[in-house]
């Protein structure tokens, strides 16, 4: 009679298949999501059109500064002072626009901070620097 009432237990196990399901979700979810980052240089000839964003300031503006100390505002040639001038003529249209300052390694760092400090006194403060 003993041996009809003991009954073996199954032992205790971890079933990790709802596991692997949840990690394989959210390591789909994580590529789909992900940002790449953008090409900036593609080879394309575009028509010109001569009433193209006339009426849009930049999304970004680029300040470029050789190794000389020779400051470029879109790849124009400009002075400190009329660089400052433009700047405080964008700051009245939008405080958030982003400025991206690219300089040669061999720049001068007063010539950066120039830069800089011409932006955040005018209440521009999305500066990034550009490097390789």
């Amino acid at each position: 009679m003993s041996g009809l009432l003991t009954r073996k237990r199954p032992k205790p196990t971890i079933n990790i298949v709802p596991l692997m399901d949840v990690l394989t979700i959210l390591i789909f979810f994580f590529l789909v999501s992900m940002q790449f980052k953008e090409m900036t240089t593609l080879n394309l000839t575009l028509p010109t059109i001569e009433s193209a964003g006339k009426n849009e300031f930049p999304d970004k503006i680029q300040i470029s500064i050789d190794e000389e100390g020779v400051v470029f505002l879109e790849n124009k040639q400009v002075e400190i002072e009329e660089l400052k001038g433009v700047i405080s003529n964008l700051s009245d249209l939008s405080n958030d626009i982003p400025v991206l300052i690219r300089a040669h390694n061999l720049t001068p760092l007063e010539t950066v901070t120039d830069v800089m400090d011409a932006c955040r006194l005018n209440g521009l403060s999305k500066i990034r620097l550009q490097s390789r």
